[in-house]
């Protein structure tokens, strides 16, 4: 069946894909463990996830005794580190997922990643899944320069323009991938098992999944 109303299906990472936050907690305690602070549950740090390491280093410094930026800067690397060579202990893809990317491959769609993790680490993390294969291009929060990261609409049109044009959907699970994919006029999905940082209501999404066994009929419905 050719039949898709969609050539491209763009998809952030953690949060979205995969559930990651097992392995960024345990990155985030590790650092947190080094300057003496108290570990953070993961639920805790589940909605701080979604605007790259940085970010989510510094709500774990201010949620566990106050954020000065010289320590900021000088633990983040430590961060990297460990979360480089933990980065797929216990990640694993959302459930359905496998499912839903085998029904797009042969609806013809093509699939890809934009997402405000390093490019690095995210090709990284999805060669470590072995799915590295399944994606035409990964563009990450450091792709596009400074300014690229999403809210910002230049991840999803580099990305239409990687996959060579067409007809593009976006599935995420913040207020940066519903904004991004509004900014490049494209339809949004929001999934509401993912790392929810508000109510799924105001990310203003096209439309909304609780599981991915409803991302192929979501999407021939709103491409309808």
């Amino acid at each position: 069946m050719t039949d898709f109303p969609f050539d491209i299906i763009g998809f952030d990472l953690d949060g979205t894909l995969f559930d990651t936050s097992a392995d960024l907690t345990a990155a985030l305690n590790h650092t947190l463990e080094l300057l003496g602070r108290p570990a953070l549950s993961i639920d805790a740090v589940k909605p701080m996830i979604g605007r790259g390491g940085k970010f989510m280093l510094h709500q774990g410094l201010e949620a566990s005794g106050g954020c000065d930026p010289e320590v900021l800067e000088r633990s983040y690397p430590e961060l990297l580190a460990f979360y480089g060579d933990h980065i797929a202990d216990r990640t694993r893809p959302f459930p359905g997922l496998i499912e839903a990317m085998d029904t797009l491959d042969a609806r013809g769609a093509k699939l890809a990643i934009v997402t405000n993790k390093s490019e690095s680490l995210a090709v990284k993390l999805v060669a470590a899944l072995a799915l590295d294969h399944r994606f035409a291009c990964v563009i990450g929060g450091d792709t596009m320069g400074p300014d690229g990261r999403k809210p910002s609409p230049a991840g999803i049109r580099e990305m239409i323009r990687r996959c060579g044009g067409g007809r593009a959907a976006f599935v995420g699970d913040s207020i940066f991938d519903t904004q991004a994919a509004k900014n490049a006029g494209i339809p949004s999905i929001a999934v509401s098992f993912g790392f929810l940082m508000q109510p799924i209501a105001e990310l203003e999404a096209d439309a909304v999944i609780d599981h991915f066994d409803e991302l192929v009929p979501t999407l021939e419905r709103l491409g309808a």
